[in-house]
């Protein structure tokens, strides 16, 4: 391995670490070494957006988007620092460089990372930080994503969005961080926290999250966003939960439900 070879895995493993400042000054000697470097060029401007080092950040995807004009992160990213830059929020901040690095630790059955679908209004999506608390909402047909300040982000796909508003109203519970954002994509990592006892022998997140889901009734009338559908039939509910874990998921179950049999209110 040459000395460009093991700085780029020092760059890539500070970057999975979320250690930012490590990361800015490996990425610089990279440039050193070699100025034409698009790799040490994206990773250092998304190190210094995540500190909202805008100027810094502004620079480095500039420089990217020079030597390869069409690449899309460092489009994007411009296109987000400007968003940023009209609304003043040019201040580095000190928040992103204390996240644990194991808040995207995934676990098979219990955690799932998601492309949100309908994604919101670009200036809404350019505040959001890496690591950020989102909030999951369930709707009739749809799980919607929103911040904690209730400024909404996007919502699950379709499957996804099926499975988890039963289990929602099973009365489990989810946290969602934000993973990615960018002006027309964003990621989010959801994680399960507890189980609600109707369901507590079903993945929250099966191998395959479609899964006997054709059974659905996709013909009811639209509904508006603020409508909601509970779920009053408890042999309804776990015949649905049943129903969409398929065998070979159920052979990976793991009842993590403790004994204590008290629900949290809705």
């Amino acid at each position: 391995m040459n000395e460009i070879d093991i700085l780029e895995q020092q760059a890539i493993d500070s970057a999975i670490a979320l250690q930012w400042k490590s990361a800015i000054i490996i990425n610089e000697r990279l440039l050193d070494l070699d100025s034409e470097n698009i790799g040490a060029c994206l990773r250092l401007g998304f190190a210094h957006l995540q500190m909202k080092n805008l100027k810094q950040a502004k620079k480095y995807y500039s420089k990217a988007a020079k030597i390869q004009p069409k690449n899309r992160v460092a489009l994007e990213n411009l296109e987000r620092i400007t968003i940023l830059e009209d609304k003043g929020m040019s201040q580095p901040s000190k928040e992103q460089t204390s996240l644990n690095p194991s808040l995207f630790l995934d676990v098979p059955g219990m955690t799932k990372t998601v492309t949100l679908v309908n994604v919101g209004q670009k200036n809404h999506i350019a505040e959001l930080d890496l690591g950020q608390t989102i909030v999951l909402k369930a709707k009739k047909r749809k799980v919607e994503v929103r911040t904690s300040n209730d400024i909404y982000i996007g919502t699950l796909p379709d499957d996804l969005s099926k499975r988890l508003i039963y289990f929602i109203k099973a009365k489990s519970a989810y946290v969602g961080y934000i993973k990615e954002a960018e002006p027309n994509k964003v990621t989010i990592f959801i994680r399960e926290e507890k189980k609600g006892k109707k369901v507590a022998h079903f993945l929250s997140f099966p191998h395959n999250i479609q899964s006997n889901l054709n059974h659905m009734n996709n013909d009811d009338d639209a509904t508006t966003d603020h409508e909601e559908e509970e779920v009053n039939d408890e042999n309804e509910l776990e015949k649905l939960a049943n129903d969409l874990t398929t065998p070979e998921d159920k052979e990976h179950l793991v009842d993590i439900h403790s004994d204590d049999d008290e629900e949290v209110e809705e």
